[in-house]
């Protein structure tokens, strides 16, 4: 028995029953130039190789890992400004992977995007209200008189100024201009929206507004997010479930508190280990850092089997000939490593 298809106003093409977003074996690989003058044949830079992840309806997950991962290219995939090389984008049960600019124009509306930098991801020659106002316009979502209370309204949600909607960008701080920002994502009334490390380049005592402001929106209006940050303490506060990226793979994916309580793979444990641990500022001894040897190898040339090896403390051979699949290891918690363990004593009791 198949399930049913079903095609909503705006276009959009659904499966019941199917979750809100699953990414399948997806993968993105860059073409690059050969290293020296006489170089031959042609080169690839495996940003993304196999990534398989699945959001329901008003869920947030994180996406954690080392500067270069692949986190940034997923979002980008996610949202289809790229278009990825293999594997699928399921939207509730339907396959967006390689559809055109114009089959995607509905998508659009339902899958939008939190930019990291707020200074260089709004035009400076755009009002905010002209900013905020594209997606109500591309969309034909209010018409030419409603325009402006709706973009009106979206101002205030995010707790900026109504009668500022005539201000442009340069006349606004950094944390003011990443609300506008989450404005503009939410003028299209998303289901879910993909947050590239949103407060990254914004002031600690700005930090912790946006995000209580996300909080906020994703409890009123039920969004879903894919929430991308460097940042484990913010992470932990603000998601369901968290997967952790290495070299373009997921190498660990489960619910919060699994996977920050006792996390399977080595490289979680190295990550977790390295947080600000709070208790030592009330007489708790620090616990002990697990400091990775060597450097992250290119994502041109990969080591074979397990990506994580050539920095891993409990390699063996079967690790550089077979590469670990991504399976359960422990309850709400997958892990790709043939020697998942959890570690011998908690890494981190208490995120910054």
């Amino acid at each position: 028995m198949t399930a049913a298809t079903e095609t909503s106003s705006s276009g959009i093409k659904t499966v019941s029953g199917a979750p809100l977003l699953q990414l399948e074996n997806l993968a993105m690989h860059f073409k690059a130039k050969g290293d020296g003058l006489f170089s031959r044949g042609t080169k690839w830079v495996q940003a993304v190789d196999g990534v398989n992840l699945t959001v329901h309806a008003g869920e947030t997950l994180g996406l954690v890992g080392e500067s270069g991962c692949g986190k940034s290219t997923t979002a980008r995939l996610i949202t289809r400004l790229l278009e990825p090389t293999a594997g699928k984008i399921n939207y509730q049960g339907v396959d967006i992977a390689h559809y055109s600019d114009r089959q995607l124009r509905p998508y659009r509306q339902e899958i939008q995007l939190i930019f990291q930098d707020p200074y260089s991801s709004l035009n400076p020659r755009h009002t905010v209200g002209a900013i905020v106002g594209t997606a109500l316009r591309t969309h034909n979502m209010v018409d030419k008189k409603g325009e402006l209370p709706r973009v009106q309204e979206l101002l205030e949600v995010v707790g900026l100024n109504p009668e500022h909607y005539n201000r442009y960008p340069h006349e606004f701080s950094g944390g003011q201009r990443q609300r506008i920002g989450i404005a503009r994502a939410l003028a299209a009334r998303p289901k879910i929206i993909v947050a590239d490390e949103p407060v990254s380049a914004l002031d600690v005592s700005i930090q912790a507004q946006v995000m209580n402001l996300l909080e906020n929106l994703r409890k009123e209006f039920g969004i879903a997010f894919v929430f991308i940050a460097h940042d484990l303490g913010v992470v932990r506060h603000f998601c369901d479930r968290v997967a952790v990226m290495y070299l373009g793979r997921v190498v660990e994916e489960g619910t919060r508190d699994a996977l920050y309580g006792a996390p399977q793979h080595p490289y979680t444990q190295a990550l977790l280990s390295a947080v600000p641990d709070i208790g030592v500022v009330r007489g708790v001894p620090p616990k002990e850092r697990i400091r990775l040897t060597g450097d992250v190898p290119s994502p041109v040339d990969p080591p074979s089997g397990c990506r994580f090896r050539t920095r891993c403390w409990k390699a063996q051979d079967i690790c550089a000939t077979t590469d670990p699949p991504l399976e359960e290891k422990a309850s709400n918690l997958r892990t790709a490593c043939h020697f998942a363990e959890p570690p011998a004593e908690s890494i981190v009791s208490e995120v910054a």
